[in-house]
């Protein structure tokens, strides 16, 4: 098969790679039907992580049954299935608790950018559809798989309430989903903070009342002038930097709460300042596997359309070009054909 190979900072090759094969009982191989390079791609591709070695790439993915493994019987061959990407038994203690990216036996995926994808524990990850939804579903399935679901939990983390008000900081595929998640979650207003006009076009689309444009410091000091001084009941804070953490907390009320779903690159919380702002504070990897039911109902249902992040579509061996577009910012999402 051919895949998505990093081998250094901005060098993503199309590859001949080896099949994937069913190495544990638990596992699945799905044929791929759509995927999509993440926001977090970027951060290996700009070499703000480290490539050691040449590496697969991709977490997210919808794909069809191929083959399953003897203990596999919540999927069979044929089936159109969606899946996170963090893998989960969804059995274990913390699945229980609705945090399947804790599980006791995650898997965190990494070879979703290629034609076939083996799925560790697939019994408990992958949902398949009822039938094979017409294709124009499948964007919003795929975003699904990680950023509509990372957003989702962004809002639940902030403690997104029905007639509140809601920041989010981020404009990138998981802000704007989480721009969904709060209206959905029944925020009655939604601060998005966005320069780009055609994200900001998506947000208002998406829900939000409002578009603040400053950043840091600044843009703290215009959701507190927005909100009374005060600040906001939910910040849902989806970049993972220094500044878009700070601004997040500078940003929420006393007693208000962050969501924060960024992966963290040089974020640093002063322990005395949390402790004075009682603010509250909750993320991580998103526990996807929570919500995939009834995200895919809302998705298929057309209450949502999450798959309107995707604003550029190419074949699966021009991967290269859609990293470069998204971190050119050329693309908000690069969804990709086999």
């Amino acid at each position: 098969m051919r895949g998505a190979v990093i081998h250094a900072p901005g060098d993503i090759r199309f590859e001949t790679l080896q099949d994937p094969k069913i190495l544990k009982p638990t596992d699945a191989i799905i044929r791929t039907a759509v995927t999509c390079v993440c926001g977090s791609d970027l951060w290996p591709y700009r070499g703000a992580e480290p490539t050691d070695a040449a590496h697969p790439m991709g977490h997210e993915y919808v794909g069809f049954v191929e083959e399953v493994g003897s203990a596999v019987t919540a999927v069979k061959p044929g089936q159109l299935v969606v899946g996170s990407f963090a893998t989960s038994d969804n059995t274990c203690a913390n699945c229980r608790n609705g945090f399947q990216s804790s599980c006791l036996n995650v898997e965190f995926m990494s070879t979703c950018q290629a034609d076939y994808v083996r799925i560790p524990n697939a019994q408990g990850t992958l949902v398949a559809t009822d039938g094979v939804p017409d294709e124009e579903f499948w964007p919003g399935l795929l975003a699904v798989s990680d950023v509509m679901g990372t957003g989702w939990w962004a809002a639940e983390a902030a403690e997104v309430k029905p007639g509140s008000t809601a920041v989010v900081v981020g404009d990138g595929a998981v802000g704007l989903c989480a721009v969904i998640a709060a209206k959905e979650l029944g925020a009655e207003r939604i601060i998005a903070m966005s320069r780009h006009e055609s994200r900001q076009k998506l947000a208002r689309e998406f829900g939000a009342t409002d578009i603040v444009t400053e950043r840091g410091e600044e843009g703290a000091a215009r959701i507190k002038e927005l909100t009374g001084g005060i600040g906001a009941d939910s910040v849902l804070e989806c970049v993972g930097t220094a500044q878009s953490m700070s601004q997040a907390l500078h940003a929420t009320r006393p007693g208000g709460n962050v969501g924060f779903v960024g992966v963290p690159h040089e974020v640093g919380i002063d322990g005395q300042e949390l402790f004075f702002s009682h603010v509250g504070l909750r993320g991580g990897p998103a526990p996807v596997r929570r919500y995939l039911p009834d995200l895919i109902d809302r998705v298929l249902a057309g209450a949502i359309d999450p798959g309107k992040v995707f604003d550029l579509t190419l074949p699966l061996d021009q991967v290269a070009e859609g990293y470069k577009a998204m971190d050119e910012r050329r693309a908000i999402k690069t969804l990709l054909t086999p």
